[in-house]
């Protein structure tokens, strides 16, 4: 099977360790790539593929949060396609308020789930009970992630679906974030110490069922939920880990 946005494909019918992942959903999220979707097809296998966009304008990000201190540390922010891996912006706390800054895409693996020393980091979280992610659930880690479109694969030599929002409103993931953090992210650059971040996700909506039937990213439209993600106990914040009301989103062939 040619590789398809980034894709990689994987039994999940076959050996001890699939059935370990089935029973561990943190570890089925990193072992199987930690990535935004993935989808089992009539053979077994899994299809992954992370991919969004980001192209509204740093100053329009910092008009949306006018009634607070805000600092950009990002530069020259140039729009586009984000993949994991790659530096993204982010926003978060700072001493003085908020802050729009360029954060690494995928957070520290559970150490059980590494065969080696390399940490290729872990783009989504769906299992937040788990012990792994609970220490950066609190106000501190979190941040908010600014995209204006998402893709999900169709699958093999389908490509992929967009989604934006219906009315191309703002949308963030709600984020969590950990900064100087040192890991072996590829081999041939040696340990390094990044920021990094990750992004929850929850069951799908109407839109994005048909594409990814088990999951979509936990998306924020609302000005009242971008604080609340930012600021409230996890018990209050926790709750908006669920799924973009059903037309919140449109479907489009490319990234906007």
């Amino acid at each position: 099977m040619p590789p398809l946005c980034r894709e990689r494909a994987e039994r999940t019918s076959s050996g001890p360790a699939s059935s370990a992942r089935a029973n561990r959903p943190d570890i089925r999220e990193h072992a199987i790539g930690s990535k935004v979707c993935y989808h089992p097809d009539k053979r077994g296998a899994v299809h992954i593929c992370n991919l969004y966009s980001q192209t509204r304008a740093q100053d329009a990000i910092r008009q949306l949060f006018g009634g607070s201190a805000f600092t950009d540390t990002t530069g020259n922010l140039q729009p586009g396609s984000v993949w994991p891996d790659q530096l993204a912006p982010v926003v978060r706390h700072t001493d003085g308020g908020l802050e729009l800054a360029r954060a690494r895409w995928g957070m520290p693996s559970p150490p059980s789930v590494l065969k080696t020393a390399r940490d290729p980091g872990v783009t989504n979280v769906r299992n937040t009970a788990s012990p792994h992610w609970r220490r950066w659930l609190g106000p501190a880690h979190r941040c908010l992630v600014p995209l204006t479109s998402f893709a999900e694969p169709q699958g093999a030599g389908r490509g992929n679906q967009w989604f934006a929002h219906a009315d191309d409103a703002p949308m963030f993931f709600a984020g969590i974030e950990v900064r100087g953090w040192t890991s072996l992210r590829k081999v041939k650059d040696g340990e390094t110490t990044d920021d990094l971040f990750a992004f929850l996700t929850t069951e799908p909506n109407a839109e994005v069922r048909p594409v990814h039937p088990r999951a979509m990213p936990v998306i924020l439209t609302r000005p009242e939920d971008w604080n609340t993600w930012l600021t409230a106990p996890f018990d209050i914040a926790g709750m908006l880990q669920r799924p973009l009301p059903d037309g919140t989103l449109r479907l489009t062939e490319a990234p906007v």
